[in-house]
Formats: structure tokens, sequence, C-alpha cells
């Protein structure tokens, strides 16, 4: 329901309208769903996860992420083993609690522990430096592309209407 007296939850609702609407659009990419390898399952769950994050290396710069897009540096891109392409999730540095909000564009990262590259530009934004290269996070999923078009909301949303509607 409207209720113009919770601006906060307005805001929160905004959000969720642009996350899916970015999800929406990115999903034309994303349709097949296809994982970095064959023993690597998509996560259609929309549930958080936490683990490593690395910083996307120099020499990514321009090239085509799963896709289709070329990766830049300046833009919030990520790359995921088990989020479906196109998803939209809140990333949080449990260490300096900065987040940023990422597009799941890419594949990997393809090293044990680690569920999440950042581009340079998200890295910056939640306090990870290319001097640091791996940060504890947080992996909040906002929206999820499913397989035949709709889109899900993931526990990132939820979290941020429970959090903004208070």
């Amino acid at each position: 329901q409207h209720d113009a007296r919770h601006p906060a939850r307005q805001h929160a609702l905004s959000l969720a309208a642009v996350a899916l609407a970015a999800a929406g659009a990115a999903f034309s990419f994303s349709a097949s769903g296809r994982a970095g390898g064959p023993t690597t399952q998509i996560d259609w769950t929309g549930e958080a996860r936490t683990g490593i994050a690395s910083f996307y290396a120099d020499f990514f710069s321009g090239r085509k992420m799963a896709d289709g897009t070329r990766m830049d540096p300046a833009k919030n891109n990520a790359a995921s083993l088990t989020l479906p392409l196109g998803t939209v999730a809140k990333v949080t540095n449990l260490e300096t609690g900065r987040s940023t909000i990422v597009t799941i564009r890419d594949r990997g990262p393809y090293v044990h522990g680690r569920i999440v590259d950042l581009s340079p530009s998200s890295a910056r934004k939640i306090g990870l430096s290319r001097d640091d290269g791996l940060a504890r996070v947080k992996v909040a999923p906002i929206a999820l592309p499913l397989p035949d078009g709709r889109v899900k909301a993931g526990e990132g949303l939820v979290e941020a209407l429970n959090s903004e509607g208070r």
C-alpha cells in the first residue's frame, strides 16, 4: 500500500523498481544461465552468501564478459560462478561495513573460496583496494532473472525493505 508518511519505505521501493528494471534489461544476455564449468550449479534461491571477494585484474579491462558486454572498470560489474547473469546484488565488505550494488555480468572467480570478482569501481566503493586484493563480503541478491523471463526478488531486496521500513 502507498503511504506518503513513510519516505524511507518509498525510497526502498524505488530502489527495488530500479533493480528489477536493471535485472530485466540485463536478462536478455543471460537466458541460458550457464556457469563457468560443468560442476557449477546456478543458485536461483536469492539467498545471501558470505565469502571472499577479489579485485578484477587490469588485463580484463575491455574484454568481453560472459553476457557479451565489455568489462568497464568504471562500472559496477561483477563476476560470480553461481549467481545467474544479470543478477543485481548488494555486496557488503564485512570489515568496513561499506556496500555497493553490482550487476553480475561475468563468470568467475576461478579460485577456491572466492565468491565474487569486483570491478575496480565496485571494489573501491566497499573499501577494497588493489593492494588489499581480497575482502570478506556478504553478497545479497536483490533481483535474479529467471529462465522463463520473470524476475525473482532476492534476500537483499527483502533486507532493504525491512531496514528502510523501520
